[in-house]
């Protein structure tokens, strides 16, 4: 093969995997997390592990910002801290299972979700409460106390049912009810 050739041939997997690093950068900014932690991951998903540096020369970022995406990417469990044989650098790999990647990320935003809704419908239902049962209330307050209370608990059961769902798939239950395809296969 020709060097050009092969220049070619290399330009045109690096607009491939730029294809995929944007669209990757992009769901990950519909789910919250910034379009530059996005490039981040989608940029490692391709690398077998990066320095900050680096990342900071491939994707021309300050070192700051590198430090603050792979961070929040740490969060998420879907970047991991790892060691280069001769070298004190810190290293980092990004999560190349998308099935590992779902159940880490989705699961910890699906368990913040909620723990803080019903943190936040316990609170409310206590005051609801002590409203409710304090005889010096109107009539058509105490009502409306009522109603606000029921309809709080009413959407607990979809709290509890996204913490099950969660335990499904931290427990590899969910792919049984939802097979994973072989697109080989296919």
């Amino acid at each position: 093969m020709s060097n050009q050739h092969e220049d070619q041939a290399r330009a045109s997997i690096e607009r491939a995997k730029s294809l995929v690093i944007d669209s990757i950068a992009e769901t990950m900014d519909l789910y919250g997390v910034t379009r530059s932690a996005g490039n981040l991951y989608g940029t490692m998903y391709f690398e077998k592990d990066m320095t900050l540096d680096e990342m900071r020369e491939k994707l021309g970022m300050s070192k700051p910002s590198m430090s603050t995406g792979v961070k929040k990417l740490q969060d998420y469990d879907i970047v991991k801290q790892t060691f280069r044989k001769g070298t004190r650098r810190q290293t980092f790999v990004a999560e190349k299972d998308f099935f590992q990647f779902f159940a880490n990320f989705f699961s910890k935003k699906w368990l913040r979700e909620a723990k803080i809704n019903l943190d936040a419908i316990q609170k409310a239902q206590r005051e609801l409460h002590d409203l409710i049962e304090d005889p010096d209330v109107e009539e058509n307050l105490r009502e409306e106390a009522v109603i606000t209370y029921r309809q709080m608990e009413a959407s607990k059961s979809y709290y509890h049912w996204l913490q099950k769902m969660v335990a499904s798939i931290e427990s590899g239950e969910i792919f049984e009810i939802i097979p994973i395809e072989d697109e080989e296969k296919n």
